[in-house]
């Protein structure tokens, strides 16, 4: 499905589980769990099918970014930077008249949300930043990089991430392996991927990403979620996101014998967590 936010732009989402809740006596409302995806340049596939469970207790709501996967603007890059993807949630939470939602990013989705809860701090009801940073770790990334996967390894990252060279296709078969510890099979058709996004987007984060002033505006209560092996937003990187946030703002939970993004390498375990931190 899509839907108009403005100026024309569509941007794709999929939902499941229903808005309403039937009781004997009422339809209760369900409160809305927003995915913002990783990538950038990707789509929402990889969150599924495992955040369709948290269906029982809220309305589950995938999104594309905009440019990114099925959504519109796939050409045109003056609306591929951080404002605009954080504005982006507040139009399309109005043009589906969603209030309050727990907002959840992985990855880069975790930078547009630091983004949104510092722009329109109280929109959210919570948010969720998983395997993220406000800023980049480059040397302890290739570090950890070159100790999983050699040398190669490390010269990948450091050409994409440090001097915001074009994607090589080697990146994906020699580093993203190494991202988490469970093997992931994913197919070549279930990624919808703009690569000129993803080119974009580099260059920005290389010539001087940071979020960390972003950080003091959130008031939302914010879970913020770590594997304690992630190679491409390493723990203290969380961790320095924690320390960043209001005090009795966040919560920060690292996850052992795990990469990027807990929900992967450790299913179980994230799912307790977050349903503690949902019914909160």
């Amino acid at each position: 499905m899509r839907v108009d936010i403005g100026d024309g732009v569509r941007l794709f989402f999929d939902v499941v589980g229903s808005s309403l809740r039937p009781t004997d006596e009422e339809m209760i409302d369900k409160p809305v769990l927003l995915l913002l995806h990783g990538g950038p340049g990707s789509d929402h596939s990889g969150f599924r099918p495992f955040f369709d469970r948290f269906a029982d207790t809220h309305q589950v709501v995938y999104l594309d970014h905009r440019g990114n996967g099925r959504s519109d603007q796939r050409s045109d890059p003056s609306g591929w930077d951080l404002d605009t993807w954080a504005d982006d949630v507040v139009r399309f939470c109005d043009a589906l008249e969603i209030e309050r939602p727990v907002v959840l990013g992985n990855s880069f989705g975790g930078f547009v949300t630091m983004r949104y809860g510092s722009r329109h701090p109280g929109h959210a009801s919570k948010l969720v930043l998983s395997s993220t940073a406000a800023r980049p770790h480059e040397e302890e990334s290739a570090r950890r990089f070159e100790e999983l996967g050699g040398p190669r390894a490390r010269e990948l990252f450091e050409s994409i991430f440090v001097r915001g060279e074009p994607f090589d296709p080697d990146y994906a078969t020699v580093n993203m392996p190494l991202y988490n510890r469970r093997a992931i099979s994913i197919g070549p058709r279930r990624i919808w991927r703009n690569l000129r996004v993803q080119e974009h987007f580099n260059q920005a984060f290389s010539d001087g990403f940071d979020l960390r002033s972003d950080l003091a505006n959130i008031t939302d209560p914010t879970l913020v979620l770590a594997g304690a092996d992630d190679p491409m937003t390493p723990v203290g990187a969380s961790e320095e996101i924690f320390a960043l946030l209001p005090d009795g703002v966040g919560r920060l939970e690292v996850f052992d014998d795990c990469g990027h993004g807990s929900y992967i390498d450790q299913p179980d375990a994230t799912e307790k967590v977050l349903r503690e931190f949902l019914a909160d």
